[in-house]
């Protein structure tokens, strides 16, 4: 079926482009123009994905079976020649997966600017010239489906984010911000590195078999590898899996989110590192299924080690935004059992996971920054008592955290449950594994409520040192305002939305995850097939 030509999917790309360009030629005539024009502009962008979302229709599309040899269920396309002589096009695609993937970012990108609204106060439009393009790069991961574009979308978003910390961070005791901004460069650059050679290898090989140089994702589909297959494999893994991260590459997460600015951490736990999520479901299942099925079981080991070691050292953690940044190490050992796993059920849940995810740990992340806002600290053993002092922000923090340790009603346990349901049959002990690990979880979320809600009441103390020490007048603590709580409030109907009536989000990625399990799957089968119908006919 050929898809018509559609100007949404290269606008849903340039509008935080052409935003955050706006942002920071403003600022010398405005410093509050920058704020409404980047606010504006990520909304535009959200509303976008909701009209391809509505356009798309896909009621019902969960009860559809898909053909296990059908193409890729695409539903907008866009591409115009690039480098023509190399096979490079400015190709866009879109289907279920990754249009659930940039509504979230657009949400979380409104989200982001919502919550930057008085954090920032110099250079309020190169700010927001930052956080767009890293959130139009990210978009530009999510839609671009020849491989060279997606590595340059890949590489560019890295850019911003640097500066983000760099300028913009919070120094902690014994590291800096620039030594944080740098570590995370360093580490994603190096991946990044790793993953353009197995491209260029993959496109190598395409080319030797057919005469025609293409980075073009549906030409590259089912190119035979050889002995090539698992090598190239795991240089798209190692690429991804520093961005997720997985233990033993997650050094530079927990740095980063300590000492990003608030929105700077949004926008890593969000929709970051749920682009490495996307690249494994998108690129190295279907590219490679029979390496990735050799592969799997090493894999999940590592996702059960990180959902332990996540936990078990955000359960250690005093900062609340590196206990935060830990339990991201934790939840992604989810996410690498359900793709691993590959059974339609485990991808699905890890959808839901992945949009819950992003919710939940940014609304923790918007929280833990008005924290920091109010009393200049975001060390727990200084809390305390806060349950007496805020009316709006206790209760809705406990909200929260009871959302990150999955209870029943939240998205995060329709997604933890689908996925330990859908990988069970295949590999049940890593599934019992990952189920203790939900102690944890209740663990160190319960002690956050703990000592930042009950116990000995400090908050108070600790307002009035830091009021005096700033040379101004003890005051009673601000509560919520009415964009902090209406901002919480919008997450927090998402999470309520996905954990009671998560139907529509599968509908949406059903075909999509259907064309992934097939490929992942059933192309195995036909492989063994084809080789032994050529020892046969060998034979002879």
């Amino acid at each position: 079926m050929e898809l018509q030509q559609t100007w949404m999917l290269p606008a849903l790309i340039a509008i935080p482009f052409i935003a955050g360009l706006l942002c920071w030629l403003v600022e010398r005539f405005n410093k509050r123009l920058p704020r409404w024009i980047a606010l504006i502009g990520m909304m535009l962008t959200f509303a976008l994905s909701l009209v391809l979302w509505q356009q798309g229709d896909f009621s019902g599309m969960s009860k559809q079976v898909i053909a296990p040899d059908a193409a890729v269920p695409w539903v907008a396309e866009f591409s115009v020649p690039w480098i023509p002589s190399f096979g490079i096009s400015f190709h866009l695609a879109l289907d279920g997966l990754s249009l659930l993937m940039v509504a979230l970012t657009g949400l979380l990108g409104v989200a982001a600017v919502a919550c930057s609204w008085n954090e920032i106060q110099r250079r309020v439009g190169f700010f927001h010239l930052n956080l767009l393009w890293s959130l139009g790069g990210v978009i530009g991961v999510f839609l671009a489906i020849d491989l060279f574009l997606f590595f340059f979308f890949w590489e560019m978003m890295l850019v911003p984010i640097y500066f983000l910390i760099a300028l913009w961070g919070h120094d902690v005791v014994g590291k800096t911000k620039e030594y944080a901004a740098t570590k995370f460069f360093i580490y994603t650059q190096a991946s990044g590195l790793i993953m353009l050679i197995g491209i260029l290898v993959l496109v190598i090989i395409s080319y030797a078999q057919t005469g025609v140089v293409s980075f073009n994702y549906n030409d590259l589909l089912g190119t035979s590898l050889g002995g090539w297959e698992y090598p190239i494999m795991l240089c798209f893994f190692i690429g991804f899996a520093v961005k997720l991260p997985i233990v033993p590459f997650h050094g530079w997460l927990p740095d980063a989110h300590a000492q990003a600015p608030t929105a700077g951490s949004v926008d890593l736990a969000g929709v970051l590192i749920k682009t490495a999520a996307y690249g494994l479901i998108r690129f190295v299942l279907p590219l490679f299924p029979a390496a990735s099925q050799e592969f799997a079981p090493i894999a999940i080991t590592l996702g059960t080690i990180g959902i332990f070691y996540g936990a078990w050292l955000a359960f250690m953690q005093t900062d609340m935004k590196r206990l935060l940044a830990y339990t991201s190490v934790s939840h992604m050992g989810f996410v690498v059992l359900a793709i691993y796993a590959g059974t339609l059920l485990s991808l699905q849940g890890l959808m839901i996971q992945m949009l819950a995810h992003g919710l939940s740990s940014a609304a923790l992340f918007i929280m833990a920054g008005q924290l920091y806002e109010r009393l200049h600290t975001r060390d727990l053993t200084l809390m305390g008592g806060m349950w007496g002092q805020f009316r709006y922000y206790a209760p809705i923090l406990m909200f929260f955290c009871a959302a990150l340790l999955g209870i029943p009603g939240t998205g995060n346990f329709i997604g933890e449950f689908m996925i330990l349901f859908g990988s069970f049959a295949q590999y049940p002990v890593f599934v019992v594994f990952a189920t203790f690990s939900l102690v944890f979880a209740g663990l160190y979320s319960l002690i956050l409520i703990h000592r930042a809600l009950f116990g000995e009441n400090n908050i108070a103390a600790l307002a009035e040192r830091e009021t005096k020490s700033h040379g101004l007048p003890a005051r009673r603590l601000k509560d919520l305002g009415k964009r902090e709580l209406s901002l919480l409030l919008m997450l927090a109907a998402g999470l309520v939305w996905l954990g009671l009536y998560p139907q529509p989000f599968l509908d949406t990625s059903s075909h999509a995850m259907q064309w992934i399990n097939n490929a992942y799957i059933y192309s195995q089968v036909t492989q063994v097939d084809a080789s032994q119908l050529l020892d046969v006919m060998e034979a002879r």
